[in-house]
């Protein structure tokens, strides 16, 4: 082996071994691994107690007469319940019954059994048909604490807690708050207090392990907090909704992450300090935010392939629980609310990357130019129709002087074009000495090739940013504009009996507006800029595949593409008409042409590596 290969072979050992060290978990690292582990072990030993449980209950049961079964039905429940459940034994029977606490935004359904909240309203919404929009219901949400306690696994869903409060309606400043107590034989509870604002989204959420330290598992000091969702159909696209809805995270210090919005199925395991959870849908959300932080979880959703729902969306939260005197007390709130950006803005922990303004430059174009015009507009003028329409004109203004020298670019190409296609004939064969003289051509006219392209550039991130906003905004929620009753849904004027592939079952107006006006803008850039076939081709491609793309998507995003087409449109007839001529612009060039003309060192060069290539070219 010879000297390079060796230490070639010194330097890759070196690198595994760094990269090994940097890798190393640390001890805080294999802290919480161990606390992962133990919880994982909690969980399959409650799994093996129930089932143990059961079967004693199958294995046990009385055989004996109807009469002595009567005599003793209230000691064999209680035994059973007692074998079950331990010292929360006296809580496992009850009525189960909601109380409702509400403020001017939100009405919370709170049920004795589980301590759980049952339903949420969100009062100043509605339902794409007009209904209350349920952020949750009887029948879609579950939540519910497991944990060990005289050796058995407890699970709060199955047992009834003591109110301890009434309910109440508050509004202002005010604040109210309602406790539920699931009591033990010994004296101990655990406690979950709901407290309510007045004008708030907000429900404060405590819980409190009080004097448990004699029945909590010493083996075991966790519980697990699950919390399932079915989310509800609420608005008129169940598809669309379907591909906004997911659940977002937060770890400490760190940005928010997701899971793929667009899976039918996904799950991960969180396994460090998280500061929230949200069950996030295309314009609403649940959130569950730690004072601190929770130490770990993992959140999974699936997809229903049959009913209304959207997705299931489910997240499990590893709490730590203390044995010393004075239990535990975990300090948390709710937020149930709308994706609203600057409510969510004000929590500043990350919340506002629920609204998806879409990354990078996009979303600074969508925070510090978009939105704030937007919001200002909307201080004046209700009609979200004309706010877009007047957003799109100052857009489209600002960005006017770049379409000017656009357009004069485009016009002086298209005055030298019989120049270039001499060229063009002359040295057909010879490409390098094609590109040296068309520079020198470009270069005696004033011509810059690419000045066309720099509109286009600019307008791009503008474009892709309201690509992200109008779709996620829900300002423009249920507001109508001309025959558009929804901004945020597709714009149906004639429902399909049939679903066309790649179309749907809909035809939407404002995108067959703009498809029409982007190809006549596309084939006024193609006689500007003529002898480009592949401009002639995008005029004719584009179109056809913004129609089924667009079809489905929000009307306000659509109307406003077609305005922008609209004004681009009309600024390109007033400039070729009244702005540029062209017999003006050959006389230019000529002229310029006839003034002798210093090279730039770049232009310099750029001659040279061609003089370079060619001599290359004749000595091979």
């Amino acid at each position: 082996m010879d000297r390079n290969s060796l230490v070639g072979l010194f330097l890759i050992g070196i690198i595994i071994i760094l990269y090994s060290l940097y890798n190393q978990p640390t001890q805080e690292e294999l802290a919480q691994n161990k606390r992962r582990e133990d919880s994982l072990n909690a969980i399959s030993q409650q799994e093996q107690l129930i089932q143990t449980t059961l079967e004693k209950q199958d294995t046990t049961t009385s055989y004996a007469s109807a009469e002595s079964q009567d005599s003793t039905v209230g000691a064999s429940i209680s035994k059973e319940l007692t074998e079950r459940y331990g010292s929360f034994g006296i809580s496992a029977t009850g009525t189960e019954k909601v109380t409702y606490i509400e403020n001017e935004l939100i009405k919370v359904g709170i049920s004795n059994k589980g301590g759980v909240i049952k339903s949420l309203e969100l009062k100043q919404y509605k339902t794409h048909n007009d209904q209350p929009l349920m952020l949750m219901d009887q029948n879609s949400n579950e939540f519910n604490y497991q944990f060990f306690a005289n050796n058995r696994s407890i699970n709060t869903k199955d047992l009834f807690f003591k109110q301890e409060g009434n309910s109440f309606q508050i509004s202002g400043k005010d604040q109210n708050s309602i406790a539920f107590r699931l009591h033990t034989k010994d004296g101990g509870y655990l406690e979950q207090r709901y407290t309510l604002k007045g004008n708030s989204y907000e429900v404060g959420y405590n819980v409190d392990f009080v004097n448990l330290e004699n029945i909590l598992s010493s083996n075991n000091n966790y519980a697990t907090f699950n919390w399932n969702s079915k989310i509800i159909n609420q608005e008129k696209s169940l598809q669309n909704e379907r591909n906004t809805t997911t659940i977002y995270y937060k770890y400490k210090n760190e940005d928010p992450d997701y899971l793929s919005d667009r899976s039918e199925a996904e799950e991960d395991d969180l396994t460090t300090s998280i500061k929230w959870i949200s069950f996030k849908q295309q314009f609403f959300n649940a959130t569950l935010i730690a004072e601190e932080y929770f130490d770990e979880g993992d959140i999974k959703f699936s997809t229903p392939t049959e009913g209304s729902y959207v997705k299931d969306l489910n997240a499990s939260i590893i709490m730590p629980l203390s044995n010393t005197a004075g239990g535990t007390s975990v300090a948390m709130k709710f937020y149930f609310g709308p994706n609203d950006y600057a409510t969510l803005k004000s929590f500043d922990i990350g919340l506002d990357k629920l609204v998806p303004l879409g990354w990078g430059i996009f979303r600074w174009v969508n925070k510090f130019i978009i939105i704030p015009v937007f919001d200002f507009l909307n201080g004046f003028i209700d009609n979200y129709g004309i706010i877009i329409l007047i957003l799109t004109f100052l857009i489209k203004g600002a960005l006017f002087p770049f379409t000017y020298k656009s357009y004069t670019s485009t016009a002086k190409m298209r005055v030298i074009q019989p120049e270039i296609n001499a060229l063009k004939e002359k040295y057909g064969n010879d490409a390098q000495k094609m590109n040296a003289e068309q520079m020198k051509l470009f270069s005696s006219a004033g011509v810059n090739p690419l000045g066309g392209c720099l509109p286009m550039l600019l307008q791009m991130p503008i474009l892709i940013a309201m690509y992200s906003f109008f779709p996620s905004s829900i300002e423009l929620r249920q507001e109508s504009f001309l025959w558009a009753q929804d901004l945020s849904t597709y714009d149906s004027i004639l429902d399909l009996p049939f679903e066309i592939p790649f179309y749907g079952d809909h035809v939407s107006l404002f995108t067959l507006l703009m498809t029409i006006t982007s190809f006549a803008t596309m084939q006024m850039n193609g006689q500007a800029a003529a002898g480009n076939p592949q401009m002639k081709m995008m005029q004719y491609i584009m179109p056809v595949i913004f129609l089924p793309m667009f079809n489905s998507f929000s009307a306000g995003l659509t109307y406003y593409y077609f305005l922008s087409n609209v004004i681009t449109f009309l600024q390109q007839v007033i400039i070729r008409k009244y702005m540029v001529d062209d017999d003006k612009i050959r006389a230019q060039i000529q002229e310029r042409k006839k003034k002798p003309k210093k090279k730039s060192n770049f232009q310099k060069r750029l001659e040279d590596m061609a003089k370079a290539r060619q001599q290359q070219a004749r000595r091979k």
